[in-house]
């Protein structure tokens, strides 16, 4: 019994001995003691979400602003007649045509107690009746109060006899890349849809004189016009596009600004068009042939390659040159952020702008002024307004001058003359031009008028 004892105690002990020498040569700490007075080491495993505020996504509360959110998002269906030939025989025969009706459908957002609704201008073109739906499957009537096409906003109204849920604009300009945000929108009248996303981008151009939100919230055609919002419930957007070659939802999708959005909302109730305010200059894209040939694809800012005759720029001294880095303190690397902030500008408004001239930083006080110059529809004249040398040698105080015109109207020569009317109409600027020649939809009626360098007028029909 003693022997049995004496050999377990030698076993017990070998065992210690041999555990102790492994623990002390070959097996490493995995981890630390941390002292009352050290630092808690940060721990990859841990199960705490975090992001830039300090919380993840499953601290981030969505419920509040999809609450604040989804009733005041509606349904909007666009019913449009086609007169296309119906088949072959119509076509080439001239047959009657029956009217068909095509209905579309879209999103929009209600802004006011008392009905006004905000959309995309693409959801209700050319449409003959208008009908939205609440969240609460009530249908109402709408009519266009106005539209912009530049924007891709348009404005809708609707009578109500109760006050309705609406959302009021945010400031677009505070958003943040990587903020959390949702898009909110009513495709397919299955009351209001949320998604959820961060800010991928700001002053996405996507090829045009315009500045989008980029984010990763889904957005699938019939959510345009919806609601992009922030966690606080916020509407700091429009939703309008995706970039996709199936036509579905692939990762993009893009807001108007609500800066952007609630200058265009203001300009057609009170004037009934958008009210545009420039500074008068031309840029060059930073991609441009010219622009890497001469090494200025790599300058962060807008530069300065051409300025407008009797613009906010010429009166305030900025140069071809000049490379604008700043706007109101808001910095400006590329022409889009540029064209995005001053969207939500009108004529008259002043804007400090901080512009690089030769290595020296100059501060300039520019009055944006309505743009001088535009190409009208149609026939793609490019005008400008009058200047008062115009005026005085032509001896006019309204009208258009054409500065330029496609190949097909060269040989009429009419360029540097002084366009006056359109169909009797009288053109004052460059805004009536652009509106009255919009409406030209018969060749070989319609008519302009123009008065050449000799004060002599000449009339021309469209053929």
């Amino acid at each position: 019994m003693k022997k049995n004892a004496s050999l377990f105690i030698i076993a017990l002990l070998s065992g210690a001995i041999t555990l102790g020498a492994y623990k002390l040569l070959f097996e490493k700490d995995t981890y630390k003691l941390v002292g009352a007075q050290e630092a808690t080491p940060f721990i990859t495993t841990s199960s705490i979400p975090t992001s830039a505020r300090g919380a993840g996504i499953n601290e981030v509360d969505f419920t509040i602003a999809a609450e604040k959110t989804v009733n005041s998002v509606v349904h909007v269906k666009n019913v449009t007649v086609s007169q296309s030939p119906s088949n072959l025989f119509d076509f080439f025969y001239g047959y009657e045509r029956q009217p068909r009706l095509q209905v579309g459908t879209g999103s929009g957002v209600i802004i006011s107690p008392d009905g006004y609704i905000v959309t995309n201008n693409h959801v209700i073109a050319e449409a003959s009746a208008l009908e939205v739906t609440l969240n609460n499957n009530k249908s109402y009537e709408a009519q266009v109060v106005g539209a912009d096409e530049n924007s891709d906003i348009a404005l809708l109204k609707i009578d109500v006899e109760q006050p309705l849920p609406y959302l009021a604009f945010g400031n677009s300009d505070n958003t943040k890349i990587g903020e959390w945000v949702l898009a909110i929108g009513n495709p397919f009248n299955l009351t209001s849809t949320v998604t959820a996303g961060i800010v991928s981008a700001k002053a996405r151009s996507l090829g045009r004189n315009q500045s989008f939100i980029q984010t990763d919230a889904a957005v699938n055609p019939g959510n345009s016009g919806g609601a992009l919002v922030n966690t606080n419930g916020d509407l700091i957007g429009i939703n309008t596009a995706i970039t996709s070659q199936t036509g579905s939802y692939v990762g993009y999708s893009f807001a108007v600004p609500s800066n952007i959005a609630k200058k265009v909302v203001d300009d057609l109730l009170e004037f009934g068009r958008v009210q545009k305010g420039v500074l008068g200059i031309s840029a060059l894209n930073a991609d441009s042939p010219q622009a890497i040939e001469q090494g200025l694809n790599e300058i962060e800012g807008v530069y300065i390659a051409g300025i407008e005759e009797d613009s906010g720029a010429e009166d305030a001294e900025l140069k071809i040159g000049d490379v604008i880095k700043k706007v109101d303190n808001i910095k400006i690397h590329r022409f889009s952020e540029l064209s995005g902030y001053l969207n939500s500008k009108r004529p008259g408004d002043k804007v400090e702008v901080l512009i690089d001239r030769d290595g020296r930083m100059v501060t300039k006080l520019v009055a944006l002024k309505k743009p001088q110059s535009a190409v009208l529809p149609v026939t793609g004249f490019q005008v400008k307004n009058l200047s008062k040398e115009d005026k005085r040698k032509f001896n006019v105080d309204k009208g258009v001058k054409i500065l330029n015109v496609p190949e097909a109207y060269k040989p009429y020569d009419l360029e540097n003359k002084v366009i006056v009317a359109v169909d009797d109409e009288t053109v004052d600027d460059i805004e009536d031009a652009k509106m009255l020649f919009a409406n030209i939809s018969r060749y070989g009626k319609t008519s302009f008028t123009m008065i050449n360098e000799k004060g002599e007028r000449e009339r021309l029909i469209l053929q």
